[in-house]
């Protein structure tokens, strides 16, 4: 089973094909459903659809077709993000728990990926996820609000209740930075089966970071930081819009993850 199911796989261009053919068998009720899983996959239908879950961050995120599935390159957000909320007594494996007060703002939530690792690892926080995707804002609920984030479809911050306003103490954003004529060079799982909104950053890649780093301000707390997830070759606009809204910037990149992330940290005195 195991052979031809990996065979099937390569053939279709898988390059993962062994590790794949390990996770349908796993996953199928029997033969025939094993035999239409491995159609699906050959068809370029995204594992993840299939499984109805993600890897991400040593966790399973449950994934639903239509919604964005989190990269491994989304994981260095997760890391800088733990080195930036506070350390306190709420952190994992501490005793008692971090301050409500510290409220960490997950943007274009998508399934709800990024703030899932962070509760895992700071179960005290206040998460507070957006997204405009209706299908994404319904697979974040499924993955945030069993253990305690809050989920709200809309645009940005117009999503995010009034009451946030100046308490943000991280804001994580991994925002669609693909600009639209590299969308058709994109590997057909994403380009064909990913929702165009969740990788569209229009002409140059920067719409939303655009919008992202002028709508900011109003939302953080002293001493608060903004992470946005960009490409080696936008990290300098993705700075430099930062920079212009006051922040103090340097850039983040993880060879081991191909991430990179623009860190903007807003001064105590604010």
């Amino acid at each position: 089973m195991l052979a031809d199911t990996v065979s099937a796989l390569r053939s279709a261009g898988c390059v993962f094909a062994e590790e794949e053919a390990v996770l349908l068998i796993r996953h199928a009720a029997g033969g025939a459903d094993l035999a239409q899983c491995v159609q699906r996959r050959a068809s370029g239908i995204p594992l993840e659809y299939i499984l109805g879950w993600a890897e991400f961050a040593g966790a399973q995120i449950a994934i639903r077709p239509g919604v964005f599935v989190p990269r491994r390159r989304t994981e260095l957000l997760v890391r800088l993000a733990c080195g930036l909320i506070p350390a306190g007594p709420g952190a994992l494996g501490d005793e008692g728990g971090v301050s409500s007060r510290d409220v960490v703002v997950d943007l274009c939530c998508g399934s709800g990926a990024v703030g899932a690792a962070l509760l895992g690892r700071f179960p005290r926080i206040e998460l507070h996820a957006t997204d405009i995707d209706p299908r994404a804002a319904a697979c974040a609920r499924q993955n945030l609000e069993p253990v305690g984030g809050f989920v709200y479809e809309g645009d940005l911050f117009d999503a995010l209740p009034l009451r946030l306003q100046g308490r943000v103490r991280v804001l994580v954003v991994n925002a669609p930075y693909v600009p639209t004529d590299a969308i058709r060079t994109m590997p057909p799982e994403a380009r064909i089966h990913e929702p165009r909104i969740s990788l569209d950053g229009g002409a140059d890649g920067l719409d939303m970071h655009r919008r992202i780093a002028a709508g900011a301000q109003p939302w953080l707390a002293p001493a608060a930081h903004v992470l946005i997830e960009t490409s080696v070759q936008q990290a300098a606009g993705t700075a430099g819009l930062l920079a212009a809204a006051g922040l103090n910037v340097h850039t983040v990149h993880a060879d081991d993850l191909d991430g990179t992330v623009v860190v903007g940290s807003r001064s105590a005195r604010h």
